[in-house]
C-alpha cells in the first residue's frame, strides 16, 4: 500500500521526534516537525490513518503516537536521509581505528569496545571464516632423531604448528615419505571430511605409518576446528541502562542475559554484501530477546577470505541513519587498517565531493 507524501512526512516527523526525545508524539509536535500548512484535526486524521494501518502505535497512557515495527521499516526502506558524518566525528572513528595490530581475538574485542562508545549501545564483533576451510599443505621438519614439527596451512593462508615427540627414532626418508602421504589425501578436505579419509588410509597403512598420519592429521582437525569457531564479543552491554526502553529491570534483563551469555552466537547474524548496513528492526529478529530490539551490522574485510561482522544492538526509535553512518564508516576504517595498514580512512565516495 502506497502513501500520501503527506502521510509519509507525518510519519517521518513522528518517528525522529520520538527518536530525538523518547516521548510520545502529539498532532502539535507533528505540525512543528514537519512544517506542514494544515490543521490539527488534519494531521490527527492522518496520524488516526497510520495507526489502523500498522505505522503507529499509541501507548494507553498518552494522546500521542509512537512508530511501530511497520513504521520503522519503512522509514529505513524509503524516509530517512543519509546521514553526513561531520569531520569531527570521522576524527573519533579514525583515533579510535588506531589499533595496534594484534592477535585477531584481541582486534575485534577491541573493535567492540570502540563501537559501542561511539553509539552507546552495546555492540557486538565477530569473525566470520570461509564456508568451506580445508588444509592447503602440510610441511614436517626433523628437528632430532624422535621429534619433528609438523607446519600446517589452511587455504586462507593461516599457519599452525606443533613439535611432535616418538617414542622411537624416525628418518628423514621417513618423514618425506609421511609428508608425501599427507599432502596426497589429506589437502583440500574440510574438517566433516578428514576423519572418514583418516579410516579409509587405516585399511591400508601399517601400524606404524598409521599412527604417524593419526597424529599430523588429528593436529589439522583441531586446527581447522579451532578456526571455524566465531566467538561472539560484546561490549558495553551497560549501555541499555541508559536508554528509557530498557531502565525497567524486568525489561532489561533478558538482553542483557543474551548478550552475555554469548547466545549471539546462534544468531544467523549476516550482511548483504550489496548494502553498507543491515538492519533488523524488532518483530524481524528470530531470537526471542530481541524481539522489542533492534539489530544493525556491518561487515567488514579481515583479508584471506577472511569476513567480520561488527554491530550495534538498541531500542527500535534508534537513529538509523546516524547509527549506519557511524557503523558504516567504522567498518569500511577496520578493513583499511587490517589489509592497508595505515591512516586516514578516505570518506565514503559521496562525502569525498562535499569536501
Amino acid at each position: 500500500m502506497d502513501l500520501s507524501d503527506r502521510k509519509k512526512k507525518i510519519l517521518r516527523a513522528v518517528i525522529e521526534s520520538y527518536i530525538q526525545n523518547a516521548e510520545p508524539v502529539g498532532s502539535k509536535a507533528v505540525a512543528e516537525w514537519a512544517h506542514l500548512n494544515v490543521s490539527s484535526a488534519t494531521i490527527r486524521n492522518e496520524m488516526a490513518y497510520l495507526e489502523e494501518h500498522g505505522y503507529l502505535e499509541q501507548p494507553h497512557t498518552s494522546a500521542g503516537r509512537i512508530p511501530s515495527p511497520k513504521g520503522y521499516r519503512l522509514y529505513v526502506n524509503e524516509l530517512m536521509e543519509d546521514y553526513k558524518l561531520s569531520i569531527q566525528e570521522t576524527q573519533r572513528i579514525n583515533e579510535a581505528l588506531h589499533l595496534k595490530m594484534k592477535a585477531l581475538d584481541r582486534v575485534i574485542d577491541e573493535a567492540g569496545r570502540v563501537v559501542a562508545k561511539l553509539t552507546q549501545y552495546p555492540a557486538f564483533a565477530l569473525a566470520a571464516g570461509p564456508e568451506r576451510m580445508t588444509i592447503r599443505r602440510f610441511d614436517l621438519l626433523l628437528v632430532e632423531q624422535n621429534a619433528f614439527i609438523a607446519v600446517v596451512m589452511t587455504d586462507s593462508s593461516t599457519v599452525r604448528n606443533k613439535l611432535f615427540r616418538l617414542g622411537e627414532d624416525l628418518t628423514e626418508s621417513q618423514l618425506q615419505m609421511l609428508g608425501t602421504l599427507l599432502n596426497t589425501g589429506f589437502t583440500g578436505l574440510t574438517l566433516a571430511e578428514l576423519t572418514p579419509e583418516l579410516a579409509r588410509v587405516a585399511q591400508h597403512a601399517t601400524r606404524e605409518a598409521y599412527e604417524l598420519i593419526e597424529m599430523v592429521v588429528r593436529f589439522a582437525a583441531e586446527v581447522l576446528e579451532d578456526l571455524q569457531k566465531r566467538p561472539v564479543h560484546t561490549a558495553g552491554i551497560a549501555n541499555l541502562l541508559e536508554h528509557p526502553e530498557y531502565r525497567s529491570l524486568e525489561r532489561a534483563q533478558p538482553l542483557m542475559s543474551y548478550l552475555s551469555d554469548q547466545d549471539m552466537a546462534a544468531f544467523p547474524l549476516s550482511v548483504d554484501p550489496n548494502h553498507a548496513t543491515d538492519i533488523v528492526i524488532g518483530p524481524e529478529n528470530v531470537a526471542d530477546a530481541l524481539k522489542d530490539s533492534s539489530v544493525v551490522m556491518a561487515s567488514y574485510d579481515m583479508g584471506d577470505g577472511m569476513r567480520g561482522l561488527i554491530g550495534v544492538v538498541g531500542p527500535t526509535r534508534m537513529d538509523y541513519a546516524k547509527i549506519s553512518a557511524r557503523l558504516a564508516y567504522f567498518a569500511r576504517g577496520l578493513s583499511w587498517v587490517i589489509n592497508q595498514g595505515g591512516l586516514p580512512v578516505p570518506l565514503p565516495p559521496d562525502q569525498e565531493k562535499e569536501k
